[in-house]
């Protein structure tokens, strides 16, 4: 009998000595030998942002486009940039500074629990990471050069004058009046003037052809392409009046990691947007600060987070926690949502020898 009981104990601890046993890494501590290594996950905010770039060239005629056109144009050339789209993506990284050793030993179960656990996002390999592309798109500027054969009118004048000479006479010298014509260079304002008035002809020239009140006949695809034209030129003169502007997109992908010792409350500098650049890092202090903030949505819930070294047939695990995140230009909010966010949350600990149905 007393030798029964010795077997019974040495089979027991057998069982023990090949049960799952989980530990915490400290950093420099190496892993045991046998066991599978794996991380806490970690929550990347990740942001792509999609920025709107103009670049604006004003027209040589600017500053008489109210007075021949009535309408305000825009005087100073520039780039400009405005946000586009944003879009707000969570993606779920093995978290480098909690490494977590476990042996699973011969038990079937504790083998099925860790591979359910990771296939729940709750505990990540090592060496899982989300790799992302990151494009910038070079901005376009447009040309000085495009107004140069937009011109409606000749760039010379004739311009007549009149002078007088002296002429020797019976009665004495007499002023006698000359005309002299001269080629000069007309002024900007003459140039804006005559253009105005290019332009208000092509538009009634377009209304005769629509209406029939034309000398010549047009129908069909001959008078779509009439008024095509037209139009064109009429652009084409207006440009030298309101400005050319080219404009294309910018997307850059950022990320943004929240850190757990910052509390429940957090906000980081997502990415700045400048005037002159676009879109550049939160590090540029060349423009004005995009701010993301997480404030955690109503109470954590009820638990104590692990924080012993090893476990004893238990493996270690996240809980995320539940966060609002918004995005802030100043006063103004771009976007809202709720995210869940591993590495704010609770490390909690599993048996895994319990068969989970």
């Amino acid at each position: 009998m007393k030798m029964i009981k010795n077997v019974i104990v040495l089979a027991a601890a057998l069982l023990l000595g090949y049960s799952a046993n989980a530990q915490i890494l400290q950093n420099g501590t190496p892993a045991p030998a046998g066991a599978i290594v794996y991380s806490l996950p970690s929550t990347t905010i990740s942001l792509k942002v999609t920025a709107v770039h103009e670049s604006f060239v004003a027209g040589p005629y600017a500053k008489y486009a109210e007075k021949y056109l009535g309408v305000e144009a825009r005087t100073e050339s520039g780039d400009f940039y405005t946000l586009g789209a944003i879009e707000m993506i969570p993606c779920i990284e093995a978290d480098p500074s909690v490494r977590v050793a476990v042996s699973l030993g011969t038990s079937k179960t504790a083998s099925a629990n860790f591979l359910n656990f990771c296939s729940q996002g709750l505990i990540i390999t090592s060496d899982s990471y989300t790799g992302k592309q990151a494009q910038w798109r070079f901005p376009s500027a447009a040309n000085n050069s495009d107004f140069a054969s937009s011109g409606a009118t000749s760039n010379l004048d004739s311009r007549t004058t009149t002078l007088y000479k002296s002429v020797k006479t019976a009665g004495g010298l007499e002023k006698v009046p000359v005309q002299q014509t001269q080629v000069v260079e007309k002024s900007i304002e003459r140039k804006a003037e005559e253009t105005a008035s290019m332009i208000f002809r092509l538009r009634q020239k377009r209304m005769d052809i629509i209406t029939g009140d034309t000398d010549a006949t047009y129908s069909g695809e001959a008078m779509a392409a009439a008024i095509e034209e037209i139009t064109r030129l009429e652009q084409e003169y207006l440009s030298l009046f309101i400005g050319k502007s080219v404009t294309d997109e910018q997307t850059v992908v950022f990320d943004v990691v929240p850190k757990a010792e910052n509390g429940s409350k957090q906000m980081y500098i997502a990415f700045r947007i400048s005037d002159t650049q676009g879109l550049v890092p939160a590090s540029n202090m060349s423009g004005r600060p995009i701010v993301l903030e997480l404030q955690q949505d109503g109470p954590q819930s009820a638990g104590t987070s692990e924080t012993a070294a090893s476990g004893k047939g238990r493996i270690y695990y996240r809980q995320p926690a539940t966060m609002v995140v918004r995005l802030l230009d100043g006063q103004k909010e771009i976007m809202q949502g709720r995210m869940p966010v591993y590495q704010l949350g609770q490390t909690l600990s599993f048996p895994v020898e319990i068969a989970v149905k």
